[in-house]
């Protein structure tokens, strides 16, 4: 089993609609190297951290679990929309998602508290410029981040 941390928009979708939906397909990253990390390390049974990104309280908000793994993500292929990709076919998808599944919640752990804890230090988030919106996870920076919400 590996660890994630998956970044959203609350606005967009939050914790809270992972909740509602029970499991939610995670749609729409269009960066190659978080592509690829979906595509060929996100495995069924890994652990998510669900991160608010773009609010006005960033960090950590809850948990989920890996249900499904890569698949074409279906927006590609949907003019309409904003994750369309003209160059994408069935035939060739360039774009993948993976099924979550809701775990809990946890206290929002911000930022700048993850910035501040040295048994973080080395995780892609907190280093300036790297900001993907999936990214691994160590074990031990799990185990952190789940001390600080009080698991």
């Amino acid at each position: 089993m590996s660890y994630w941390l998956f970044k959203t928009e609350p606005d967009t979708f939050s914790i809270d609609t992972l909740k509602q939906q029970k499991v939610s397909c995670w749609e729409g990253v269009r960066n190659y190297q978080a592509r690829n990390m979906l595509r060929d390390e996100v495995k069924v049974g890994d652990e998510v951290l669900i991160y608010h990104s773009s609010c006005k309280q960033v960090g950590v908000a809850g948990v989920a679990t890996v249900v499904r793994a890569r698949y074409p993500d279906h927006t590609q292929f949907e003019p309409d929309s904003g994750y369309f990709d003209p160059k994408a076919t069935p035939e060739t998808p360039r774009w993948f998602m993976v099924d979550v599944e809701y775990q809990r919640h946890v206290p929002l752990i911000k930022l700048a508290e993850m910035k501040q804890n040295p048994a973080l230090a080395e995780m892609p988030l907190v280093k300036k410029g790297n900001r993907l919106n999936v990214m691994p996870v160590t074990a031990a920076q799990w185990q952190a981040i789940l001390a600080m919400a009080g698991e």
